[in-house]
């Protein structure tokens, strides 16, 4: 951690200045060596100097009354955890930098619909880093976002697309086009959303949908309804349970989070299930077998962090989070809290990462069906764990 600190220092404003470089072709052995002192899953993960930017209500001690924030003005949120404004429905989110002086963060939200990837930082105007071309017709579209293990160095970006054709991961580099990495994923009338996250070696985990036949996540030669783990040129990382297999677990329909815990002991996935939305441990070689939790009420179950001592979700289709109870072998000890599900959170949330085991970066989608936007939404913001709401045992 402390050489990716250093590297963010140094490398603040190269940063902020994603599109002015031209990038070749990366090998495939030499970016993907193992990189034990970097955390998994979106990229860096700075130790974050000072206050991260709280939203009032988050962090303060019990009884305490929150302080009240205007509501929005347009595009103009006052709301110091909010990082950026007035995007489309957010699929994904990944933090590139935080500025080690004024402690203001930039981050990349990936829109589903648009399939744009967009640059945000608090109060300055969103770029348009690229806008990637995709079917978003059905439940597909740009939905996977993570940025390599050494960001700071190559500043690659890798998503999980949606085609007229199939679904597939690419690699983006600044002033470059995108790159396939992985294609041919099937495509059907629905389980066409992937997610994608990093383990501890360093190796590329991709979550696959079915494409609406659950025949194929069982398949052990399809790469649909699957954990696939891959290197940089798409080909079968390193350690995989089955040499020259891409598969790592299989029996997915619609993935919406995956998440590997900061120690690289545990990985999740989470799905979108006939009957119920569902949490799964995914163990490497084995089918995913029973859910560690099930929701039939489906409240949106989406993106993932899997913390020391609390998994914490989104949930799209109720307001707010849900914040569970977790030992440290990832056995749950007690049910569900939602947390800032009141009128005081932001909304609906999909994607969510890990930046530390008390704050995370997440998504809004209130201007999905259903919801209930302001003037601001959809937003990019940094969420901060109360202490009373850990759970757990230590």
């Amino acid at each position: 951690m402390s050489r990716l600190r250093g590297l963010l220092v140094a490398s603040a404003v190269g940063l902020l200045a994603v599109g002015c470089a031209s990038f070749p072709e990366q090998p495939a052995p030499t970016g993907w060596s193992p990189a034990p002192q970097l955390t998994p899953q979106a990229g860096p993960r700075p130790e974050l100097p000072g206050e991260l930017p709280k939203s009032p209500g988050q962090g303060q001690q019990p009884g305490q009354q929150p302080t009240p924030v205007p509501p929005p003005q347009g595009c103009k949120d006052f709301n110091p955890a909010v990082v950026g404004t007035c995007l489309s429905p957010v699929s994904g989110v990944a933090m590139t930098d935080v500025n080690q002086t004024t402690g203001a963060v930039t981050a990349l939200a990936a829109e589903r619909a648009t399939g744009r990837l967009v640059k945000v930082t608090k109060d300055v105007e969103p770029v348009v880093v690229h806008t990637f071309e995709v079917d978003a017709s059905t439940d597909g579209g740009l939905t996977g976002l993570t940025l390599s293990p050494t960001y700071p160095e190559d500043q690659l970006v890798y998503v999980y697309v949606t085609t007229p054709t199939d679904n597939r991961v690419l690699r983006l580099a600044p002033g470059d086009v995108p790159k396939p990495v992985l294609t041919g994923i099937p495509k059907g009338p629905s389980g066409n959303r992937g997610v994608l996250a990093y383990d501890r070696a360093g190796a590329l985990l991709v979550a696959t949908g079915d494409a609406g036949n659950p025949a194929l996540a069982t398949d052990p030669e399809s790469l649909a309804g699957k954990v696939l783990r891959i290197d940089g040129s798409g080909q079968p990382a390193r350690g995989n349970p089955t040499a020259g297999s891409r598969v790592l677990a299989s029996g997915l329909r619609s993935p919406g989070g995956l998440c590997v815990s900061g120690d690289g002991s545990k990985t999740w996935v989470t799905d979108a299930g006939a009957s119920a939305e569902l949490l799964y441990r995914v163990e490497s070689g084995k089918p995913l077998g029973n859910p560690a939790w099930s929701w039939p009420e489906r409240p949106g179950i989406n993106g993932c962090a899997s913390l020391s001592n609390v998994m914490w979700l989104g949930t799209s289709n109720t307001p707010g989070t849900l914040v569970m109870p977790m030992n440290p072998d990832g056995s749950f000890t007690g049910k569900p809290e939602p947390y800032l599900n009141t009128e005081t959170g932001f909304g609906r949330i999909g994607a969510l990462v890990m930046i530390d085991d008390n704050t995370a970066l997440v998504g809004t989608v209130n201007k999905n069906a259903g919801g209930a936007p302001v003037s601001s939404d959809d937003r990019l913001v940094i969420l901060v764990r109360e202490s009373d709401a850990r759970g757990g045992q230590d």
